[in-house]
Formats: C-alpha cells, sequence, structure tokens
C-alpha cells in the first residue's frame, strides 16, 4: 500500500524540490483568505454577525431557542472554503432550516440564500474598509520564489472579492491568472469541495492537474484538491486542524508556507 499524507513525504513519495514541490509539479494554485491574506477571521466574524441575526429572528419568529453561529466549529466546517450561497445553505441545513434560494434584487439580510449572502458580503466589505488587508509574509515570500522559479501561479478563490482583496494587499502583479467567486458565477462552476474551480485555475495557466499543486486551509478547498487529482495538496493548518486536513485529503500540513522554503 502507498504510503500517504506526512508518511508519504518522508518516504519519498512526495519528493522535495527547490521549493518543496514534486518534480512533476509546474504550478501553484494559491486559496486566498487564511493563505494568502489575513482575512479568514473577517468572514468568520461577518457569518457570525449575519447568521446570529438571522437566528435570532427566527427563533422569534418559530419559538426554536436561538442557538448561535460558532465561529470556530460552525465557519470550519459548514462556510470555511465556500461559495457564500453554499455556505448559508450548508449551515442552515444543520440546523434543519430551509429559505428560498432568493433573487439578486433580495435586500441584504431577507431570509433568501441571496439575501442573506448578501448581508454577509456588506460585512465583509465594511470590516475591510474598516481594518484593511494584512497578508501572511511567509506565503509572500513563497509566491515570489514561485515567480523567479518559473512556475505558474493562480489564485482560486470562493469569495466575489478576491480582485479588490489583492489589490488592497498589493499582491496581485504576483499571480497570471485569478479563478474566484465571480468568474465561478458566470461560468457556472461548481463551489468548493468540488474541485471545478481548481481545474479551471489549472486550464487558465496551462496546466493539467497532476502538474500542479493546490495550496489551501479550508477543509472544503482541501477535499476538492483530492478530488481534482492535482499533484500535491498542501494544507496550511493556521487554527490547529493539522488532523483535519490531513483526513480530507492533504498530503502535507504545513503552519506556514515559508516552511515549504525551509524544507527545500
Amino acid at each position: 500500500m502507498q504510503p500517504t499524507g506526512e508518511a508519504a513525504w518522508a518516504a519519498g513519495s512526495v519528493p522535495s524540490t527547490m521549493l518543496g514541490l514534486p518534480p512533476s509539479v509546474t504550478g501553484c494554485l494559491f486559496d486566498l483568505d487564511g493563505v494568502l491574506t489575513r482575512t479568514a477571521a473577517v468572514h468568520a466574524s461577518a457569518w457570525k454577525t449575519m447568521f446570529d441575526e438571522f437566528l435570532r429572528d427566527w427563533s422569534a419568529r418559530t419559538g426554536q431557542p436561538f442557538v448561535p453561529f460558532d465561529a470556530v466549529v460552525d465557519y470550519d466546517r459548514f462556510v470555511d472554503g465556500r461559495r457564500r450561497e453554499d455556505g448559508a445553505r450548508a449551515f442552515l441545513a444543520s440546523r434543519g432550516i430551509t429559505v428560498p434560494e432568493g433573487g439578486d434584487s433580495d435586500p441584504a439580510g431577507s431570509a433568501t440564500l441571496r439575501g442573506l449572502a448578501r448581508r454577509k458580503n456588506d460585512l465583509v466589505l465594511h470590516l475591510l474598509a474598516t481594518h484593511g488587508v494584512e497578508v501572511y509574509e511567509g506565503s509572500v515570500r513563497y509566491v515570489r520564489a514561485a515567480r523567479e522559479h518559473g512556475l505558474r501561479r493562480a489564485v482560486v478563490s470562493s469569495s466575489a472579492n478576491t480582485a479588490q482583496v489583492l489589490d488592497a494587499a498589493g499582491i496581485a502583479d504576483l499571480f497570471e491568472a485569478r479563478i474566484d467567486g465571480l468568474v465561478a458565477e458566470e461560468r457556472h462552476l461548481a463551489g468548493k469541495p468540488a474541485p471545478d474551480m481548481f481545474l479551471a485555475g489549472a486550464d487558465a495557466v496551462g496546466l493539467a492537474p497532476a502538474g500542479a499543486a493546490v495550496f489551501e486551509d479550508a477543509l472544503a478547498g482541501v477535499q476538492a484538491g483530492r478530488d481534482g487529482g492535482f499533484g500535491l495538496v498542501v494544507g496550511v493548518d493556521r487554527v490547529g486542524q493539522s488532523a483535519e486536513l490531513y483526513r480530507h485529503g492533504a498530503h502535507i500540513v504545513v503552519s506556514d508556507l515559508s516552511e515549504l522554503l525551509d524544507r527545500a
């Protein structure tokens, strides 16, 4: 039986080169929130505010007890890495709640998936405007090294605000392609944990899945990398969920991408 996960790395099944990647990998597909930028906490906070508003109203209307959204457990399990509507649908389903899909004209905060997603996005934009965008310096150093060594580079994020965040962070020029929530909607790509967005990212830089590495902190994103048959899936553990990242398909797990440079 072939070794997997950290054992595969140690056994040499995933050989290390200059950037800690297999020789067959010539491109990198990076998630945004939690991998490149310190915006995962912003998203978690926005999800919690939006869901708690909705759940309080739901409790008042139905008589069911109010149980708040857990910004760690519920965030990781149901919404992290997913498109907004998909995350809202998954979390509400976990509570046995179904709301209409809604449409583009639904006001922010209305009891539809589109309305709730719009409220969450408004909160994110407000938080980003208030606090700005910070990057993980180790990740930026890694992306710069990838560019210097001629690797192809794309950002693959479920966020519809990816372009604005990259610009605000000052790192947009480091990437050759961007597959984000807007592109996914235009092309009708299934969101993570389906591999469609990463497959589109690989195609955008001229690579087959086996020639690309996926860098993800979200369980849904790691699963997408595994199911897409990518050459390497790197789990980035920012919150102490290394075992879960391996379980969802990561070949290796690091706490920061700079570890790959140190390991090489």
